[in-house]
């Protein structure tokens, strides 16, 4: 992906200069029709027209002074106007060649800003952006790309200190929850096993141009490794919960036959009952299976 020409300059917050952001639904129009744009569907572009709900994702991020803040699609820089005056350090990833142009163009004077035309799910998020400081990472993800993108973001590890970002309201409910409920899925297990999940609040189709036809959610995630997973490893336990979940309405003892010789033999190692359904497994549940799969799997 390109690199930046340089790191920004660390400012203090109270000599960041403000910005006009898009305010409206017709200013947004308008620095539409300039640039002979409308909204790429392709690309899952829907722009934040409400600058209060911006300013509460800002406020959600808690940006620290020692902290470097990274927007992922910031588009026409609705959330970006919030993040400018509160961030030391700030990265702006945007895929949309226009949209960089433009952004490059209003924050060309502000020295603590870098914009990186990227694919965000091209990033390797464990070297960048080229920075030290203890990253927030920030944005209203477009919903086609939401769970790959989070994954790699997770697999960055500790040098991401938050995540606050919009998503579809359905992806967020997967998110954070629990065995037995109906949004309970591989999502669920494989993200609350490398962060914490918190509930941010909702945003109505209306703060968007054009209004998607699902709402959204604001949701924070701290990464960090759960302690239920510490003897298994990630990878193991990714293995388990993919295959328990592909056919969920299964018996455990049916549905993990393509990852074990021996199913029952294994469930019963674990401690769990062979007649169980993915669906009801805590996380320690799925880690005590992932510890326990060397001695079952297909190729011991």
């Amino acid at each position: 992906m390109p690199r930046p020409r340089r790191s920004p300059r660390p400012v203090p917050p109270s000599a960041l200069p403000a910005t006009e952001p898009p305010a409206s639904v017709a200013e947004t129009r308008r620095q539409l029709e300039r640039l002979g744009r409308r909204a790429r569907k392709a690309l899952g572009q829907h722009f934040l027209v409400r600058p209060d709900v911006a300013e509460r994702i800002a406020q959600l991020a808690a940006i620290a002074p020692h902290e470097a803040v990274v927007e992922i699609g910031p588009g026409l820089g609705a959330l970006t106007a919030s993040l400018v005056t509160r961030s030391p350090q700030l990265w702006l990833v945007e895929l949309d060649a226009d949209f960089a142009s433009l952004l490059r163009e209003r924050y060309a004077s502000a020295a603590h800003v870098e914009v990186v035309q990227a694919d965000a799910c091209a990033v390797d998020w464990t070297s960048f952006p080229p920075t030290s400081a203890p990253l927030v990472v920030t944005g209203n993800l477009p919903y086609n790309v939401a769970t790959p993108l989070l994954a790699r973001l997770l697999a960055a590890g500790p040098r991401i200190a938050r995540i606050v970002v919009m998503l579809q309201r359905e992806v967020a409910e997967r998110l954070r929850a629990r065995p037995g409920e109906p949004a309970y899925s591989a999502l669920s297990v494989l993200t609350q096993a490398t962060a914490s999940v918190h509930k941010g609040f909702r945003v109505s189709p209306a703060a968007f141009l054009p209004a998607p036809k699902v709402e959204s959610e604001v949701v924070v995630l701290y990464p960090q490794q759960a302690q239920e997973i510490r003897n298994c490893g990630f990878a193991p336990l990714r293995a388990v919960v993919r295959a328990a979940f592909a056919q969920r309405r299964k018996q455990l003892r049916n549905s993990l036959a393509s990852v074990a010789a021996n199913p029952e033999a294994w469930l019963a190692a674990a401690g769990i009952e062979p007649q169980r359904r993915a669906e009801t497994l805590s996380l320690a549940e799925f880690a005590a299976l992932a510890e326990a799969l060397p001695a079952f799997a297909h190729h011991a």
